[in-house]
């Protein structure tokens, strides 16, 4: 085993913050989508529900009927090019 002297309060610290972005780069690693390489930028259930002026228990309606969604882990992604070919390939309901 190799002894470790530690000299002052300053090298500690050092050390630390060495640690800690060795650890939040390899978990950034770690979090990153799968394919990151989308033609365009993904949108949040938020965001695509703002869009197309709906509310968030319309869009898990659709979602569960079949509108094109990614979920990631917990997260759930939408490419807005899919969502409007989702929306055009299913016929709007008017009473």
């Amino acid at each position: 085993m190799e002894t470790i002297i530690i000299t002052s309060e300053t090298e500690i610290k050092k050390w630390i913050r060495e640690i800690l972005r060795e650890e939040l780069a390899r978990a950034a690693l770690l979090t990153q989508p799968a394919s990151p390489d989308y033609a365009e930028p993904l949108l949040t259930r938020k965001e695509i529900a703002a869009y197309l002026k709906i509310s968030l228990v319309t869009l898990q309606d659709r979602m569960n009927k079949g509108l094109p969604c990614i979920r990631q882990g917990r997260r759930v992604l939408f490419l807005k090019s899919e969502v409007l070919a989702g929306l055009k390939d299913r016929p709007a309901k008017r009473p």
